[in-house]
């Protein structure tokens, strides 16, 4: 029994290490994890995490985007498993199943949405281009009064590609790269937040895959209109390290 404990331990790390590494790499190829994606320059030097993801769906381009153009709070959702949304997110209403007509027009500029009003969290639209791709960049994800209190900040980028493989097959990319400080936020991030990061993209990433697949109605006021649809740039916090 002395040695049940040792090999306990070996054992937990070392699915802590399975479960790392596929937090920053599950589904993509060694050239995907190595290759360019729209945004990369926005967070030059990802310091905490640089995550690659992909899948393949058997859909055209066209028939994903509108999907992922409609991501956000009280939008369209994030596509994770119901059971994920009511236990981290219980605020939020299930994603759609739908294509809502009323939030397929984004544009450069605009602000989607990651929680309550009163978060401030979301995400400010730096790259788009129609069926190709859409960067998402945030410095307001942290708890209300981090910044002021505890000089904590974050930047950093969600990239999402499609890639045509011929016809009706798209080859669906994710990538996240952020900085984030001071060195115990950092931490956390990376012993927490990366791992959990396969839970969620593997979430989101199977969420519209299925429903690109599937095919849906396009239907006009199905999810209630949230009055952050489209705010203008969030003040971002004062003197915060980004690079």
């Amino acid at each position: 029994m002395r040695g049940t404990g040792p090999l306990a331990a070996t054992v937990a790390l070392a699915a802590y290490g399975g479960l790392h590494w596929l937090g920053r790499t599950a589904g993509a190829t060694r050239a995907e994890r190595q290759g360019e994606m729209p945004g990369d320059d926005i967070v030059e030097r990802p310091l905490i995490f640089l995550t690659t993801h992909a899948t393949t769906i058997h859909a055209p381009p066209e028939a994903i985007w509108p999907w992922l153009v409609q991501v956000g709070w009280h939008r369209g959702g994030w596509y994770t498993a119901r059971w994920v949304d009511r236990l981290l997110f219980p605020a939020n209403w299930p994603s759609s199943d739908e294509i809502v007509e009323s939030l397929q027009h984004l544009e450069v500029g605009d602000f989607v949405p990651d929680g309550p009003p009163e978060s401030g969290a979301g995400f400010v639209v730096e790259r788009l281009e129609r069926d190709r791709h859409l960067v998402l960049h945030s410095r307001t994800h942290l708890p209300p009064g981090w910044g002021s209190r505890f000089g904590a900040w974050v930047d950093w980028t969600w990239a999402f590609a499609l890639d045509p493989l011929g016809p009706g097959r798209t080859r669906f990319r994710f990538r996240a790269r952020g900085r984030v400080g001071p060195w115990w936020l950092a931490a956390g991030y990376w012993f927490v937040i990366v791992p959990a990061d396969f839970v969620m993209s593997a979430q989101m990433m199977r969420g519209i895959k299925e429903r690109a697949e599937r095919g849906g109605s396009v239907v006009d006021g199905t999810v209630p209109s949230s009055p952050t649809a489209h705010l203008q740039r969030p003040q971002e916090p004062e003197e915060a390290p980004w690079r």
